[in-house]
């Protein structure tokens, strides 16, 4: 059974009434996971919402999403009267506190958590065993903590950190979870495979101009397939040549990260989260292969569950 609790600001726990509907969306990143849920409501709720703080989402002893509380709502209609609450998940945390501005040399992933999200009372899964070396890393005034985090997993890792439904940071590459065949005979609802080639970059010209380099960076499948778009960035002068490539690469890299993408609606709720794999194997439309769940999102309501998945290529 789905159920719904709340945490207060005074760290209290409450049963939520009896679920009406729920919409529930994983990115396991940015933009943040997030929820809506809709409950039976009675007077005696009003002061239990209005020290909401944090929401935990169950099925049965199985925690389906931990996050805080970003609004609620008391509605009366001719139905009679129920409840919405509203929020995201723990990396929202991160998001909405800014930073000040900061400068490390030879600092370690783990310096940069500490600093960064330990306030935010944010648990750390695992932190990678990365550092920045002898360069200098620099956290800009009004960067948010998420920036701070991201960017120098970014640098130095080449990943971006994610966040599990339980609202534990995993600052290391991503943990690849269960995995599972999606054929004709599942129970999908919808299928649409998108493939957008706006955007998507065949070379990057990385300059410093202080130092008078330049690095050129191609995606040569890409441009063996016809594709012909080309970016120049220039950099701060202290930019390192290792860095200037990891410029260009990244720079490829993210403009192909949405390029293809497959959205599949299944009935059920609940049945993949993000980094989990899915292999696709449908004789119908022809689709086979390998992808990562990159967001899932399950709705229910009076006409039953849903989970909408979205994939792209591992």
């Amino acid at each position: 059974m789905i159920r719904g609790r709340i945490t207060t600001c005074d760290h209290k726990i409450f049963e939520l009434p009896e679920l009406l509907s729920w919409d529930v969306r994983y990115t396991g990143s940015v933009p943040c996971d997030s929820y809506k849920v809709t409950f039976s409501y009675t007077a005696e709720l009003e002061p239990v919402l209005r020290r909401a703080a944090g929401f935990t989402l169950m099925d049965g002893e199985n925690v389906l999403l931990r996050g805080i509380v970003d609004e609620y709502e008391i509605r009366q209609t001719e139905d009679g009267l129920s409840g919405l609450l509203a929020g995201r998940g723990y990396a929202a945390r991160l998001l909405d506190n800014e930073s000040r501005a900061a400068t490390y040399q030879g600092a370690a992933l783990r310096d940069i958590v500490r600093s960064h999200v330990t306030p935010y009372g944010i648990p750390c899964d695992r932190t990678a065993d990365i550092s920045s070396g002898a360069e200098l890393y620099t956290v800009a005034a009004g960067s948010s903590q998420w920036k701070a985090l991201e960017g120098f997993c970014r640098a130095y890792g080449n990943f971006s950190p994610t966040f599990d439904r339980y609202g534990r940071l995993w600052a290391a590459p991503e943990k690849i979870g269960k995995t599972f065949v999606l054929s004709d005979s599942n129970s999908i609802l919808s299928l649409v495979k998108r493939e957008n080639h706006y955007g998507v970059l065949s070379e990057v010209l990385v300059i410093d101009k202080t130092r008078n380099q330049m690095h050129r960076a191609c995606d040569q499948d890409w441009i063996d397939r016809g594709g012909q778009c080309r970016r120049v960035l220039y950099t701060p002068g202290q930019s390192t040549w290792a860095k200037m490539r990891y410029t260009g690469a990244y720079q490829l890299a993210q403009s192909r990260a949405e390029e293809e993408t497959v959205e599949a609606v299944l009935a059920g709720g609940f049945l993949a989260f993000p980094g989990d794999r899915v292999e696709l194997n449908l004789e119908r439309t022809g689709l086979r292969g390998m992808y990562r769940v990159a967001e899932a999102r399950t709705r229910a309501g009076a006409d039953g569950q849903t989970t909408a998945l979205t994939l792209r290529p591992v």
